[in-house]
């Protein structure tokens, strides 16, 4: 089992929660509205394992089309399926077995969640793509990682609102910039075989990239939140959530793969700082 779970990255949890924190931000500030914390509970588990289920379907998804680009890059290269440890077939059979337990997750939210969330295929199908024809595919992963955040809030209050849109747009920027950072580890190998990144687009000026990223999606979480909210603790999570941001905007070095990875996992703490800060106005 262990090349399986190695196939899911099952051994490398946090980008399973980096799709769970906008699912349970999008939950949180729905129940604000709603205010029923059974339901509340119930969705948060279930987007917990369809995270989990999704993230896994997708890096199996994105081995396979990605395989004669893995075994060229060597943080990629002992990948189950670049290897050739686990067949492209065996693959295929790996993403069905997640794609029908997360229809079955998907078909207990209402009509508007399961139109959301069916359409966000068309971005899971795509973003393997896109690093072979533009140097922004981590601005198209924030728009899929982030989709879930929009099928949350609809599940508790079947309707869209334009704070959630907001929220959505913070939730890109932040994407863009954890992943960019996350992207600077294959800076070298990526350049050689003609892979496109915003790391490599912004590898002269990565700081003031990411932290402008950084800049937007804090202030609209910000605005979002003291338009919405009274001052109390929770504002001081909040401000701990955007120290978390500029630490790694400090720390990160863009010649240090290990630091770099050290730096992108912290995003998992800044998901659940803002968790935690919008859970205490509940």
């Amino acid at each position: 089992m262990k090349k399986y779970i190695k196939l899911i990255r099952l051994d490398k949890p946090t980008g399973i929660f980096l799709l769970f924190w906008p699912c349970s931000w999008g939950l949180l500030l729905g129940n604000i509205n709603f205010s029923n914390n059974e339901i509340f509970y119930h969705y948060l588990f279930l987007f917990f394992i369809g995270s989990f289920l999704m993230r896994s379907a997708g890096c199996v998804y994105n081995d396979i089309i990605d395989k004669k680009i893995d075994i060229k890059i060597k943080r990629t290269r002992t990948r189950p399926i670049a290897a050739g440890i686990i067949s492209t077939t065996a693959g295929w059979v790996v993403i069905m077995v997640f794609i029908f337990l997360s229809l079955a997750i998907l078909l207990q939210f209402n009509l508007k969640s399961i139109i959301f969330g069916l359409s966000s295929a068309f971005f899971v199908i795509l973003y393997p793509f896109m690093k072979r024809i533009t140097y922004w595919p981590q601005l198209f992963l924030g728009l899929t990682f982030n989709w879930g955040m929009i099928m949350s809030w609809t599940a508790l209050t079947n309707q869209i609102s334009l704070e959630i849109i907001v929220f959505y747009a913070a939730a890109i920027f932040w994407t863009l910039g954890y992943d960019t950072i996350y992207g600077t580890q294959d800076i070298a190998d990526d350049e050689i075989i003609g892979i496109k990144s915003t790391s490599i687009k912004f590898k002269h000026n990565i700081k003031f990239f990411v932290g402008f990223c950084y800049f937007i999606s804090a202030s609209l979480v910000v605005f979002l939140f003291y338009n919405k909210f009274d001052i109390n603790i929770s504002s001081l999570i909040i401000i701990i959530y955007i120290f978390s941001l500029m630490y790694q905007i400090i720390e990160f070095k863009k010649n240090d793969p290990n630091k770099c990875l050290k730096i992108f996992k912290i995003n998992n703490l800044s998901g659940l700082l803002l968790f935690a800060g919008i859970f205490l106005v509940n």
